[in-house]
């Protein structure tokens, strides 16, 4: 079972990535598209509209109690473990909150749960992340550090010097991840989706 753990400080475009992700890996071979579910927390984001989901076949499963990383822990294991035995999807996609931190959620799975593959996909705001790094350094730094891919988003928004003062800073809490820069007004490139996936196999549960 494959898990993509979506992690990010609010309004970076985590939602707008998860709508992405859902869209191409329906695309990608609509005779026998993935089988994907969607787990949503909705706390303090926008939710995920489920009828621009359903549309290609996928269901979002939404968990309004809390920060899935703390007070819903036992919870989120068991909307894993349901989806697993009733749905057996190929992929599942989980959007963290924005104060979440996606290590901590990979952590609880994978010591829960058997012959799970959890990867972590962290966006930044790459428009705020100046303002933002003082207050919330801490916060973002153990949003980022684990991180198997980092998505520097709304590129269109800043000009190349700042740019590069962003992609500086943010590979100070973590230079092994895959970057990739994302703009809030395009959609991404079907080459980076491969690669906040990973690899991805068919029936593979």
């Amino acid at each position: 079972m494959k898990i993509l753990i979506m992690g990010g400080f609010l309004g970076s475009g985590k939602t707008s990535v998860v709508i992405q992700l859902a869209k191409f890996m329906a695309g990608e071979n609509p005779d026998k598209p993935y089988k994907v579910v969607i787990i949503e927390n909705e706390i303090g984001e926008v939710g995920i509209d489920d009828k621009i989901l359903s549309k290609i076949g996928y269901k979002v499963e939404g968990m309004f109690s809390g920060c899935v990383c703390c007070t819903i822990s036992g919870e989120l294991v068991l909307n894993v473990l349901d989806i697993m035995k009733n749905m057996n999807p190929d992929y599942i996609i989980m959007e963290s909150t924005g104060v979440a931190y996606p290590n901590n959620i990979k952590e609880i799975l994978e010591e829960s749960i058997k012959d799970i593959d959890c990867r972590i996909c962290c966006v930044t705001d790459a428009k705020r992340w100046k303002r933002l790094l003082k207050p919330m350094e801490l916060l973002l730094k153990d949003q980022l550090k684990n991180a198997d891919v980092i998505l520097i988003n709304k590129v269109d928004a800043i000009d190349s010097d700042t740019l590069i003062e962003v992609d500086e800073s943010v590979k100070t809490f973590n230079n092994t991840a895959q970057f990739f820069h994302v703009s809030a007004i395009e959609p991404i490139d079907s080459n980076i989706l491969t690669q906040v996936l990973g690899q991805v196999e068919k029936g593979a549960v």
